[in-house]
């Protein structure tokens, strides 16, 4: 039993160091109580402020002046890293499945939250990117071309821009899932992956993560791996491009074609590949009685910069935001 307890105090406190590693600001014991609930763990402020004070004594976190803020340290960020890892396997599809949850576009109505993925730029080089990522936003290597930017102190869904840096938050490929999801169309998130063009169109994977069984982004990985060749495709029609894998049960698929069509009239979408039932796909095989959909990364035109050799931090399916403030990246 005391074991038990003992998990569940290391638990709660992994989850508040993993908060404050994905903020750019410091946290008071408010802010990630509010930011625990979203992810189904209740902790009360005064509990917040408790772990934390245990975390300060351990080096873990380190408070701001007098006030209740807090930042994590090196020695915090070493113990994310490599704490409960049986808990971080599957956490990216867990991730998928929370910010369909948050999508809450109104197509008619073409207002509501949408997911974001969100790049981070050196300020010198930002005029450089998005002179890259203009033909990959143009030949539709996206999920969407509606994009927003903040500079150097500026907010950016739930992260901070910091010094030196440009960010551009770019439309993640869940805004496809939460679209169907609030239709009441189940989808089943299975792989990120490198999609392999030839003449234009999608030929295989070559590259496949199983997001069930990841804790780390794939996308994320793949980019900094330069593993893509986003640019070829672009001017060529040659190359190889970042992809989602979705499944769902074909009776679904005249629905989903028709939540497609109201996505791609909001500027959303850019759909590689919808499959009919039981139909291999880029040869990937589904179950029965299921359908296969492919969809772009929104992290696309963000590869082909780092092809271009320009540093970037990514953090893909980062947050929501409002869909009024996104913009045609044209009028960058």
């Amino acid at each position: 039993m005391i074991g038990q307890e003992t998990s569940e105090v290391e638990r709660k406190a992994i989850a508040i160091l993993k908060i404050l590693s994905d903020s750019q600001e410091p946290l008071g014991g408010r802010a990630i109580a509010r930011r625990l609930s979203d992810v189904g763990i209740e902790l009360s402020e005064r509990a917040v402020r408790y772990h934390l004070k245990l975390m300060d004594e351990r080096g873990l976190t380190r408070s701001v002046g007098t006030r209740d803020g807090r930042y994590i340290t090196q020695r915090g960020i070493e113990e994310v890293s490599g704490a409960l890892v049986r808990d971080r396997v599957g956490s990216i599809a867990a991730k998928i499945e929370l910010l369909a949850y948050r999508t809450s576009l109104d197509l008619e109505k073409r207002s509501g939250e949408v997911p974001i993925n969100i790049s981070l730029f050196p300020k010198g080089a930002f005029r450089k990117a998005l002179a890259v990522m203009k033909d990959c936003f143009k030949a539709g290597l996206c999920v969407s071309n509606l994009v927003t930017l903040a500079l150097e102190g500026e907010g950016l869904g739930d992260v901070t821009v910091p010094p030196g840096k440009v960010g551009l938050a770019t439309i993640s490929s869940v805004a496809v899932s939460g679209a169907l999801l609030k239709a009441g169309i189940p989808l089943d998130s299975r792989f990120a992956g490198v999609l392999q063009f030839r003449n234009h169109r999608p030929l295989r994977f070559i590259e496949l993560i199983e997001c069930s069984g990841c804790s780390l982004s794939p996308t994320e990985i793949f980019v900094a791996s330069r593993m893509t060749s986003v640019s070829e495709v672009a001017n060529t029609g040659e190359g190889k491009i970042l992809a989602h894998f979705r499944e769902l049960p074909s009776p679904c698929r005249p629905a989903v074609e028709t939540i497609i069509g109201k996505l791609s009239e909001a500027g959303i979408g850019n759909l590689v590949m919808l499959g009919r039932p039981n139909e291999t796909i880029c040869e990937i095989p589904v179950g029965f009685n299921k359908v296969g959909m492919i969809i772009q990364s929104g992290l696309n035109p963000v590869a082909a910069a780092v092809e271009a050799g320009i540093e970037v931090v990514n953090r893909a399916m980062s947050s929501v935001i409002d869909y009024a403030k996104l913009r045609r990246f044209e009028e960058l």
